[in-house]
């Protein structure tokens, strides 16, 4: 069971990457951490230090509660854009300064690293071949992860080629416009490979081509 942080060590898990759960803080603050069962260190470099899912909850907790320095509570992984926080692209918006080059891509692979260790930590048997629980309640952001850290390119914000996901009114169900068919089909192969069931479907108005794509459960 997890022990209570400091709340010097609850400031540190307030301000954790609301996505991957990626910590920053003195080695002997993530070490606590670790001992308390609220972080884990990546086996592989650069051995970052990660949330688990007590950590995700206190972290929550906090966001709720407007206070960085309060006891947490059970809740679930939270996801925001806000505060320069890493968010994957969605297609259609408009890149922020620096958004894209090598340090672009290093960000991404790195959180969707975390997002399989996150994979991990909440399935019951640690496999990492399906979406976990923050994937199916954030449903574009995570299927946008897995295409932009594959290297998918996505849409600009005055459309032409590109990947754009989309919330559908179906449940646990996201659509992802490409308007090259090859690329379309790759992004596909890219879903299936990260845990989602694809489907191609045709628009009945405009011909165009998508897909629709749901997390896997076994």
């Amino acid at each position: 069971m997890a022990l209570s942080p400091t709340a010097a060590q609850r400031r540190v898990i307030a301000a954790a990457d609301p996505v991957t759960g990626r910590l920053k803080g003195a080695p002997a603050q993530l070490a606590a951490l670790v001992k308390r069962g609220l972080a884990f260190r990546h086996p592989r470099p650069p051995h970052d230090h990660f949330l688990t899912p007590a950590g995700h909850r206190i972290r929550e907790a906090a966001d709720e509660s407007g206070d960085p320095g309060a006891p947490g509570t059970p809740g679930t992984p939270a996801a925001s854009d806000a505060g320069g926080v890493f968010a994957a692209r969605v297609g259609g918006e408009e890149p922020a300064p620096g958004d894209s080059g090598p340090a672009r891509l290093r960000e991404v692979r790195g959180a969707w690293q975390g997002l399989l260790e996150l994979r991990r930590m909440t399935h019951p048997d640690g496999s990492t071949d399906r979406p976990c629980g923050w994937e199916r309640s954030h449903l574009v952001r995570a299927a946008a992860l897995a295409l932009e850290a594959a290297g998918h390119r996505p849409a600009g914000p005055d459309g032409g080629d590109g990947y754009r996901v989309r919330a559908t009114p179906q449940p646990e169900a996201v659509a992802v416009y490409e308007p090259d068919g090859t690329a379309l089909r790759a992004c596909a192969a890219t879903l299936e490979r990260a845990g989602w069931q694809v489907g191609e479907h045709t628009e009945p108005h405009t011909r165009a081509r998508y897909l629709l794509a749901s997390p896997r459960k076994v």
